[in-house]
């Protein structure tokens, strides 16, 4: 089971901060569940539309689209971090 949280205004744009998912066989990295998660909800094109710049998370460490995920991962999207 997948355990994924959202953050900030990836939080507002879905209305929810996490979800529990089972892991599909096709789901094997982050950018295949993205393409997933686009398939079964279409509010999650305007979180991942081409000038949202999103990062992500598995167990706590920024990766990669090409990471692989596990059951049991946790994975988290949120937008970029501001400073000053």
């Amino acid at each position: 089971m997948l355990r994924i949280q959202y953050f900030a205004s990836i939080r507002e744009t879905l209305g929810r901060s996490e979800e529990e998912l089972e892991l599909p066989a096709q789901v094997g990295s982050v950018q295949n569940l993205i393409d997933h998660l686009l398939s079964i909800n279409p509010s999650f094109q305007r979180v991942f539309s081409a000038h949202n710049k999103v990062l992500v998370a598995v167990n706590q460490t920024v990766v990669d689209l090409d990471h692989p995920l596990s059951e049991n991962d946790e994975v988290a999207f949120f937008p970029p971090m501001t400073g000053g």
